[in-house]
């Protein structure tokens, strides 16, 4: 090897991996070469691309001006939003009566075979059965299960019980919660309370004030009349039915009560109250 072409480095040889062929040059395309600044792009002399430090690409430019526009103009809504809303929870529903047994039992069934999310209670100091008489009334404690209750009727008089329905009525109610549960002993926040009677009614408005309204938690209350027999609990079920309907499909249910109950009027003959508590 000549001697001077290790001291001189013009004379030393290019390393071949640094050497491209002409065709592997990259060629600006018209968009780079009229977007670029003066001197934007440079050609070294053993092939390599260079881009200036000085050089700002079209695209950037445009990106960097329409974040500044949508800076100054605020956010926007999603482009696809058409279907878009605001997620609203469904409801919690409570049906009260004085046992829990008949008219409260009647509108849990069918609401929660409707796929309703319902719960239901009594207000009544103590489970209240028809007996043999009337003075001899079936008494037990709350919590007392339905099929405990089934079972002792079944075998005092299952010929009486049948007729007047109280065991078909304990075998529907045993199929759906385990026990009669009273209002005053429960903790459960509801949103919408539907009671059967208009004492049913105030003993909740009562219980509800006593409370004190911690949680600040509204409830609207309405009151359905309905008779304590199997027949018209039957019919309150289907007027149940459209309530809890109107109030679901409801955006703003404090806006909307005043209609919804006077829908409801016209449809049903039950006569209504509504009040607003807070938990």
């Amino acid at each position: 090897m000549d001697p001077r072409r290790a001291r001189d480095p013009r004379l030393a040889r290019v390393d071949p991996r640094l050497q491209r062929g002409p065709s592997a040059l990259p060629t600006p395309s018209p968009q780079q070469q009229s977007g670029s600044l003066q001197g934007a792009t440079q050609w070294t002399a053993n092939g390599a691309y260079m881009a200036s430090q000085s050089t700002v690409p079209n695209v950037l430019v445009q990106q960097v001006d329409t974040a500044s526009e949508n800076a100054i103009a605020g956010p926007s809504a999603p482009a696809n939003n058409a279907g878009y809303s605001a997620y609203k929870p469904r409801p919690l529903f409570c049906v009260v009566c004085a046992s829990n047994q008949n008219r409260s039992m009647e509108g849990h069934h069918v609401l929660q075979k409707a796929g309703y999310r319902v719960i239901s209670y009594g207000t009544g100091s103590a489970v209240r059965l028809p007996g043999p008489s009337i003075d001899k009334p079936n008494i037990y404690s709350f919590g007392t299960p339905y099929n405990s209750i089934y079972e002792e009727l079944n075998a005092k008089d299952p010929k009486l019980y049948t007729a007047n329905g109280l065991l078909q009525m304990l075998d529907r109610n045993r199929r759906i919660k385990l026990a009669p549960e009273r209002w005053q002993d429960s903790k459960t926040v509801a949103d919408v309370v539907i009671t059967c009677e208009e004492r049913c009614f105030d003993a909740v408005c009562d219980d509800l004030l006593s409370r004190g309204g911690d949680f600040n938690k509204p409830v609207h209350i309405i009151n359905i009349e309905i008779k304590d027999n199997h027949e018209e609990a039957l019919i309150a079920g289907k007027a149940m039915l459209d309530l809890a309907a109107a109030i679901e499909i409801s955006q703003d249910i404090d806006e909307d009560i005043d209609r919804i109950l006077q829908v409801q009027q016209e449809r049903h003959p039950h006569s209504l109250l509504h009040a607003i508590a807070f938990y």
